[in-house]
């Protein structure tokens, strides 16, 4: 099962086993498990699970490098990943809301850091952290820049919030099975996503070139159409980044791809963010 997020779409978590994303984990006839071969601990590869102990040999040494991710991980890193972007946000805020053209070229070096990450085989900690670090800067600069104009004093804030809604409402309909994700739900995501993306760019176009506002996607009753459509994309995509999660630890993927589960939900949630914080500015602007 592969997601739309830009890190799990590539590779998935398995990068050293060649296993391109995840399917569904293992069953009876169904796919073997990629990280069986890697990981002795991981499902299926515990040679002192279901009574078939050896008393005369000694367990295998288990280090950190082939113990496998758990929530617990995802959670951590994921916590130092926006507490990152957090901090960043904050400098942003308080030191160049006035100084927009800086936030831009942070927000652009760490679009390229996000990409290089994206195509590297294996999480880089640092690399991941300044990506969250120079995302925080631009988006600190920008909320702080949209909070001062006429008639936006708080929406940042309430961007903010409508972010933390949407991923607890996700993660509820998620873990009660509400969403289930399938192959038609992620084909049906793909095809939105590739819709939005599209549309997004002629639009972009149209105002390049044409002027004015391009197609009518950044203002007016099309304008909050378009915003909450990426709205709920943003949110299906959750959907399919805690799916990821969930296989990652079933099949028992190495810890360090903790990292990447965090650098995918945060680009998720940013995204979230950055589509709500538009929404709210149409909906609150004249």
């Amino acid at each position: 099962m592969r997601s739309s997020n830009p890190v799990f779409s590539r590779r998935g978590f398995s990068r050293d086993t060649g296993y391109a994303g995840f399917n569904a984990p293992p069953q009876a006839g169904g796919a073997a498990n990629p990280y069986a071969g890697a990981n002795p601990y991981a499902q299926g590869g515990n040679p002192y699970a279901q009574g078939q102990q050896d008393v005369t040999q000694a367990p295998p040494q288990y280090t950190p490098q082939t113990r496998p991710m758990t929530m617990d991980d995802v959670v951590a890193r994921t916590g130092m990943t926006l507490g990152t972007v957090i901090a960043g946000a904050t400098v942003g805020w308080l030191f160049l809301t006035q100084s927009l053209g800086f936030a831009i070229g942070a927000g652009l070096v760490a679009m390229v850091l996000a990409l290089v990450q994206s195509f590297k085989r294996k999480p880089s900690p640092a690399l991941i952290l300044a990506y969250a670090a120079l995302e925080g800067l631009f988006l600190g600069a920008l909320s702080g820049f949209i909070n001062g104009l006429p008639n936006m004093n708080g929406a940042p804030m309430q961007a903010v919030l409508g972010t933390m809604a949407v991923f607890v409402a996700m993660l509820v309909a998620y873990k009660t099975r509400i969403v289930r994700v399938t192959a038609r739900f992620t084909r049906f995501v793909m095809i939105a996503a590739m819709g939005f993306v599209l549309l997004s760019l002629v639009n972009v176009m149209f105002m390049v070139f044409g002027g004015g506002e391009g197609l009518g996607f950044r203002s007016g009753g099309l304008g909050i159409v378009f915003g909450i459509v990426g709205v709920v994309l943003g949110a299906l995509f959750l959907a399919l980044d805690f799916k990821q999660v969930e296989d990652g630890i079933a099949y028992g993927a190495p810890r360090e791809e903790s990292w990447l589960a965090a650098f995918g939900l945060t680009l998720t949630l940013v995204w979230i963010y950055m589509e709500m914080l538009r929404l709210i500015s149409i909906l609150r602007g004249d």
